[in-house]
């Protein structure tokens, strides 16, 4: 099977690991834990990084340290993977799902505006819902396959009306924004590290800021809010969420490796773009110019849809469609949809993602282009 994005498993990743065997230091304790934090904090531009389990819980945790309550809302793209959304639910929030721009696939601001202008209303200095008087406390850009929104103008948004930003940097270790790294917009950014991504440790997460007491808190509640450093006091409901150290090992292995693995993803980009453009009605997601994309996962668009993906994992060639839109998922379904055309439904009936691991060679990706021509 030619995987989608499977890991790539180059460098010093075995050695680190052994170490840890070796010496026992196996557990959420150990330097590669704290190296690991270093290096995703460096690479982002922040000037902490706290790591976590997963992605999944970077994000709840960010979300709590951003103080958002039980019957809050927190605006998020209809197009995610769910982590994000379940994520919000874990603080017994809601979200509030905003459609997507058809051509970046990443939350229309034109809509997230219109919301905010039309729905909302302003009380003590929070913004509520007017429908039902809830406090809508946050918005989670999610940065969706690497690439990212129009963040100087979400920013001035988020500004307007007393939003605090989470970024939802999972997918998108690597891309900037008019030369800023993703994750260092918001008050807190979240970064995944799944088997799948530019880089992985099996599973994995870091949150990365620029505030040292947000920093502080958030490896406080990762560490079950243990307070003493002998006895086992805890000052309030914690989690078990930190990363272990042996996980740690493997990402600093992977960080090494991580600016080359960004180089091969953008010659894939290229290499799929050259060799697809034309075919049919295949088009790609647009990235604009201010963007400097990972290009973390290749997906692309087109009325066959089910028919390439029929072709190409016919012949081991694995490829998935794109994420089932949010407000058609059962938990989400009462959840608020904001929409004019429901542009998610539209991108999810015609996006699929192909073969685009960083090992990936040349001749395997022609062999994956010539099955997609075969359909048209």
């Amino acid at each position: 099977m030619l995987l989608l994005s499977g890991p790539n498993i180059a460098g010093n990743e075995w050695k680190y690991v052994k170490e840890c065997l070796d010496t026992g230091w196996v557990s959420s304790v150990g330097s590669y834990v704290t190296r690991f934090e270093n290096m995703l904090a460096e690479f982002s531009g922040c000037k902490y990084g706290v790591a976590t389990s997963s992605g999944t819980t970077a994000l709840h945790i960010s979300l709590m340290l951003a103080g958002v309550q039980r019957d809050d809302y927190v605006i998020a793209p209809n197009v995610t993977f769910i982590a994000s959304i379940n994520s919000i639910k874990y603080t017994g929030a809601d979200p509030v799902l905003i459609d997507v721009d058809p051509e970046t696939w990443q939350m229309d601001l034109d809509l997230l505006e219109e919301f905010l202008e039309n729905e909302t209303d302003e009380k003590n200095g929070e913004l509520f819902y007017v429908k039902d008087g809830r406090t809508i406390r946050c918005i989670m850009p999610v940065h969706v396959l690497g690439n990212i929104c129009d963040m100087d103008r979400l920013m001035k948004i988020a500004a307007a009306y007393n939003l605090k930003v989470i970024e939802d940097a999972t997918e998108s270790l690597g891309t900037y924004y008019k030369g800023k790294h993703t994750g260092g917009f918001g008050l807190l950014g979240c970064f995944s590290f799944n088997g799948n991504k530019i880089i992985t440790t099996g599973g994995g997460g870091v949150i990365v800021t620029n505030d040292e007491e947000l920093a502080k808190k958030a490896k406080h509640l990762t560490t079950q809010a243990k307070s003493d450093a002998f006895e086992y006091i805890h000052d309030e409901v914690g989690y078990n969420y930190r990363l272990v150290n042996v996980l740690a090992a493997m990402g600093v292995g992977q960080m090494e490796l991580l600016p080359g693995f960004i180089k091969r993803k953008k010659e894939i980009s290229s290499f799929y773009r050259d060799h697809l453009t034309g075919t049919g009605d295949i088009s790609f997601q647009k990235i604009e110019p201010d963007v400097d994309c990972n290009m973390w996962l290749f997906t692309l668009m087109t009325e066959k849809q089910k028919e390439v993906l029929q072709i190409l994992n016919d012949n081991q060639m694995q490829s998935r469609p794109f994420w089932v839109p949010m407000n058609q998922l059962r938990m989400f379904a009462n959840d608020i949809y904001y929409n004019k055309e429901d542009k998610s439904s539209y991108i999810y009936q015609r996006c699929l993602s192909i073969p685009c691991s960083t090992n990936i060679t040349n001749e395997e990706m022609s062999g994956v282009v010539e099955k997609i021509k075969s359909v048209y």
